[in-house]
């Protein structure tokens, strides 16, 4: 069962089209060759190829998930390993403050730890 597309209802609204064709032409490399309506169609269609789905952060350790996996049709598969494959390469904006995070509180529990002893 394909999903629904919004692609016709968004070429209708010159505003939104404007709007969203930035975002699409970003998500997937055009076609030179096609016409210019068929390029935009396509890539309307297609956006969000390069954002994550809810079931795309479920972990692959269970051999249920692998079982679903393998039964995903070609183009969701090979959709999903995109959209992981952009995540990866995209640069970590959270790990740099985790890893401070973790320095300060490394930092505060051996100032804490610390014993001061009086000379004598």
């Amino acid at each position: 069962m394909s999903q629904p597309s919004l692609a016709n209802a968004i070429i209708k609204r010159p505003w939104l089209k404007r709007w969203l064709m930035p975002m699409a032409n970003c998500s997937q490399s055009l076609d030179v060759t096609s016409s210019e309506s068929t390029l935009q169609e396509e890539s309307l269609s297609n956006f969000g190829a390069a954002t994550y789905r809810a079931d795309d952060l479920i972990p692959e350790e269970s051999e249920t998930v692998l079982l679903a996996l393998k039964r995903l049709p070609p183009k969701e598969a090979y959709d999903r390993v995109f959209r992981m494959r952009r995540a990866f390469q995209d640069v970590p904006y959270l790990t740099p403050l985790i890893r401070e995070i973790e320095a300060e509180t490394k930092e505060r529990e051996d100032l804490e730890a610390m014993v001061v002893a009086r000379r004598k």
